[in-house]
């Protein structure tokens, strides 16, 4: 099968696709707006956290100010007031310990909250996964795509569950920390109008050289799996041509790609804590200095109570520890901005697939298949993966109610192509298809998919039992029913051999029985399945001749009014085909049954000869 191998397949496929210079425009703003949606639909856990930050953020600031209120009573002018010491440290560690205990509470809820968002985020990803063409995952490594639904969105999780507290904390602590420090002293406060807009220019400007550096960070995360996945599903290959040393230089290469984009974002984006609480230290110690001169004029009599400059001893420590909390929040933010750079990183790149455009939908006026008899008819068909090629150039045949069609070629004449538009997995580009003289692209895709059963070359199995994955193919299939499919597929002998039987619990795409033995299972599948025709590509390929001879038997007895489409590269299996179809360059160029293609003389024979000489 020609398959389709660039990136420019996915325009031909979906022109309506959104560019990438086009996502590049989302600022973090609008992905935070854009989370802000999930974290809204579980309102009714959020709002609590909401309450509980602003109760434990309260009493926090609370603590400070009778701090200040035991320093002025231990350093007023009668002599050390006990009874208010005792009673205002009293009161600072129960705001502290309150405090705690609602921090924690609060740590809780917001994991609880984040766990149910990446569910939800994740649920969505999944079953939009499901709605994509088949062209998609044609122009997607499997494993990059796999990056997206585990390393991305537990990205999300982590900003959700952490950072998303430590902004709300932040943002309340530094609103109550000013409101605080104005009452205290209004003078101290002009020291920040220096510092904090030094802060934000100094966030600003780095975050816009950071947050590129994140999203290819986990681009080439994605790169590393997608090769990793690759690699492996091929390892076998890969030892037999001892490519060993090859492939891991390969992989090497990739890691290393991976660790510098990982060292650049973390490097740079770590860069910014320390600035920053540079910066905040500088406003600290401007503080205490102007604070402690404040004091000797309040002390001295320049500055008399009441007064705009006057401010006490208690004052002056009051008002430091509020500058730590309305700065340390900026340092913070810096501190977690990194973070948040990853995750919006990754939440772009979980967005993207989210919005891809799903396989077009059904026609207002498309019908559902009932009762299929199975006549197909190609007329004039063309196709093309891209604009560029066209892989089938007006073919023209006829498949009846009950018949087998068998298409043969040489590799890429397009044959595997036949198959995939008559599943609808790509729609035509020209011509028609009809089945049952309803053209193709007015049956719903789910009542024409269903109407087939397709047993491929790769094998497809899930974890779980034998039985589960024969009844797979009809819902509702009892063990009687298995068994017989099992049967008629001639691997009822392996399973009834094993241990557990039909209850044998096959590992991830069947890894622990043979190729040829999958491939049976497959069969059995195909043959419980009630669909009116049958799609057989290769179907054979991974049995011995022997077995083929006997399945071939029991696929006679059960395809008896059934239309069935076979391609085969071994001709074996087509022999005794209604009609087979030869296929090159996209063309039809012989059709007829085979002991017409024989005295033809052409193609076919010549091929058939060069098997069997």
């Amino acid at each position: 099968m020609n398959r389709p191998n660039n990136a420019n397949l996915n325009k031909s496929i979906n022109p309506n696709r959104p560019e990438r210079q086009k996502l590049d425009k989302k600022t973090a703003k609008h992905i935070f707006l854009r989370l802000c949606t999930y974290i809204l639909k579980y309102w009714y856990i959020f709002i609590p956290a909401v309450i509980l930050t602003l109760f434990s953020n309260q009493l926090s600031l609370l603590g400070p100010k009778y701090s200040g209120l035991a320093i002025d009573a231990i350093a007023a002018k009668g002599g050390v007031q006990l009874d208010a010491v005792t009673e205002n440290v009293i009161k600072m560690l129960f705001c502290y310990i309150i405090s705690a205990v609602t921090s924690y509470a609060l740590a809780v809820i917001m994991i609880k909250l984040s766990q149910k968002i990446v569910y939800t985020m994740r649920k969505q990803l999944f079953e939009k996964l499901l709605t994509l063409p088949v062209g998609y995952f044609d122009t997607h490594p499997t494993g990059d795509i796999i990056s997206h639904i585990s390393y991305d969105i537990d990205t999300i999780n982590s900003t959700l569950s952490h950072d998303l507290v430590q902004i709300m904390t932040s943002l309340y602590t530094v609103v109550g920390s000013l409101v605080f420090m104005w009452n205290i002293s209004r003078p101290l406060i002009a020291v920040f109008l220096i510092t904090v807009p030094a802060s934000i220019l100094f966030t600003r400007y780095r975050s816009k050289k950071v947050r590129p550096l994140f999203h290819r960070r986990s681009k080439k995360l994605g790169e590393l799996n997608g090769y990793a996945e690759e690699m492996l599903s091929g390892c076998r290959t890969i030892k037999a041509y001892a490519r060993e040393e090859e492939i891991g230089a390969r992989f090497n290469k990739r890691n290393t790609d991976s660790m510098d984009a990982y060292y650049e974002a973390d490097y740079y984006g770590a860069a910014m804590g320390p600035s920053v609480n540079f910066i905040n230290n500088i406003s600290i110690s401007l503080v205490t200095m102007l604070g402690g001169l404040l004091y000797m004029f309040s002390q001295n009599g320049t500055a008399t109570e009441g007064t705009l400059f006057f401010i006490t001893i208690g004052g002056v420590a009051q008002f430091v520890q509020y500058s730590r909390k309305f700065a340390g929040p900026i340092n913070e933010f810096a501190n977690i901005l990194s973070e948040l750079q990853s995750a919006f990183s990754a939440a772009e790149r979980v967005f993207r697939i989210i919005d891809e455009e799903p396989e077009p939908k059904d026609s207002v006026s498309a019908v559902a298949l009932n009762n299929v008899k199975g006549d197909v008819e190609l007329e004039k068909v063309r196709f093309g993966y891209t604009p560029e090629k066209e892989i089938l150039k007006g073919i023209s045949f006829s498949a009846l109610q009950g018949k087998t069609v068998a298409i043969v070629g040489p590799t890429g004449a397009g044959k595997t192509t036949i198959i995939s538009l008559l599943m609808r997995f790509y729609d035509i580009t020209g011509g028609s298809i009809t089945l049952d003289g309803i053209e193709c692209r007015e049956i719903t895709r789910e009542s024409l998919r269903k109407a087939y059963t397709m047993v491929l070359q790769d094998t497809w199995l899930f974890r779980g039992t034998i039985f589960e994955n024969i009844a797979y193919g009809r819902e509702g299939a009892t063990l009687d029913e298995v068994k017989a499919a099992a049967r008629a597929a001639r691997i009822d002998g392996y399973i009834e051999s094993l241990p557990d039987g039909y209850d044998t619990v096959l590992t991830d795409d069947g890894v622990n029985i043979s190729k040829g033995q999958k491939q049976l299972i497959t069969i059995a599948r195909a043959m419980i399945s009630d669909s009116q025709m049958l799609i057989l590509d290769e179907a054979t390929s991974n049995v011995d001749s022997r077995t083929e001879i006997k399945i071939q038997e029991a696929m006679s007895e059960l395809m008896k009014g059934r239309t069935c489409f076979i391609i085969a590269h071994r001709l074996s299996t087509v022999q005794n085909a209604d009609c087979i179809i030869v296929l090159q360059n996209g063309e039809i160029t012989e059709m007829g049954n085979h002991r017409e293609l024989l005295e033809k003389g052409g193609f076919y024979s010549t091929l058939y000869n060069s098997q069997f000489s």
